[in-house]
């Protein structure tokens, strides 16, 4: 529903033109706004306007104009008959009129995208509702999901529809509380790399204006319109996929999730069957942090004890002793590259695991 405080601005943009005083009332003839103190001379006259067939009625010294909605009136504008206003009250209404109509084909598109994002319409509504809303099929799109990493309030898809414009294609929404979604039309020569570039973008935005972390996932580029659903189903996966595996990235690729998306398609039980494998009866409940920070650098740089000691700004000896103690804890040699693999993947197999029992 349009808010009043839109009506309100309309009417008085009216008044400050035709120099007259108006007011709007809803079809139970609640006032929705008014300029100055304007109000009803007769509640009596005007429930005998909406009861009545007639779209435009003097009554009391005032007009009355009916602003029609769906399957009836919507609202009912009114102003004082004694001015010489009764061709700008006509011409207020239909700016009125025209902003409802507005309004509503803005609100039929938005539920057009969020059905198509949740599968909801069948092939041949997807074309022709498309083409009802003018939105051009045939040209090749991607979605954004864009998750605040703290649930703390920011008002992040009103920032997002500033960076993205109807006119160019794209259209902003969302299908729940916690995500933005972003359709973006592409031109036929962006590629992936603009892609990241639009993703990187999402990120540095919510950091500098609303000082908020974001994590970005992104589908792969759909060559029409009805391929949107699928791009918003990779890029839905691609996030949670991120959480469970990547939790430092704030930039996720559907394309690029390496062994993460493997591990994701495996059954629970066959999960703990492999840690098993890997960690016996004493699967680790925690790693310590500091381990498990050098484990990570150490795979960076390819099992390069020389080069992570220097990035960590350790001594060689103390990186040997961590890598020890990893060992001793897990009957693993991370130096070995066959064990380095096994532990590798057996902690993102564990965090899959807990994610999997506890998903919040």
């Amino acid at each position: 529903m349009i808010s009043d405080r839109v009506i309100a601005g309309c009417i008085e943009e009216v008044k400050q033109i035709a120099k007259i005083e108006l007011m709007v009332v809803d079809s139970r003839g609640c006032k929705v706004a008014r300029t100055g103190s304007f109000d009803v001379a007769d509640k009596a006259a005007l429930d005998s306007f909406m009861a009545d067939g007639a779209d435009v009625e003097s009554a009391s010294g005032q007009v009355f104009v009916k602003i029609p909605g769906d399957g009836g009136t919507a609202y009912v504008l009114i102003s004082d008959e004694k001015t010489e206003g009764f061709v700008s009250t006509r011409l207020a209404a239909s700016q009125l009129k025209n902003l409802l109509e507005a309004y509503r084909d803005r609100t039929d598109r938005n539920s057009f995208f969020q059905n198509l994002l949740l599968d909801n319409l069948i092939a041949a509504d997807v074309y022709n509702r498309a083409r009802k809303h003018h939105i051009e099929a045939a040209r090749r799109r991607c979605v954004f999901i864009i998750e605040p990493v703290s649930k703390k309030d920011i008002n992040l898809i009103e920032m997002v529809r500033e960076l993205f414009y109807t006119e160019a294609g794209d259209h902003v929404t969302a299908v729940d509380e916690d995500h933005v979604i972003v359709i973006k039309q592409l031109s036929e020569d962006e590629d992936e790399s603009d892609l990241e570039e639009t993703a990187n973008m999402l990120v540095d935005m919510a950091e500098s204006e609303a000082g908020s972390d974001v994590r970005v996932s992104y589908g792969t580029i759909a060559d029409d319109i009805k391929g949107v659903t699928g791009s918003y189903r990779e890029a839905g996966i691609a996030l949670e996929v991120g959480r469970i595996f990547y939790p430092r990235k704030s930039v996720i690729e559907y394309s690029n999730l390496g062994v993460g998306r493997l591990i994701y398609q495996l059954p629970v039980n066959l999960c703990h069957l492999f840690v098993k494998e890997i960690f016996g009866d004493d699967i680790p409940e925690e790693i310590d942090e500091e381990v498990l920070t050098t484990v990570n650098k150490f795979f960076e740089n390819s099992l390069n004890v020389s080069e992570t000691s220097r990035q960590l700004f350790i001594h060689r000896n103390t990186l040997i002793y961590r890598i020890e103690k990893l060992q001793k804890a897990t009957g693993l040699d991370v130096r070995v590259f066959d064990d380095a693999l096994a532990l590798k993947i057996a902690l993102m197999v564990v965090n899959y695991i807990k994610y999997k029992s506890d998903p919040q």
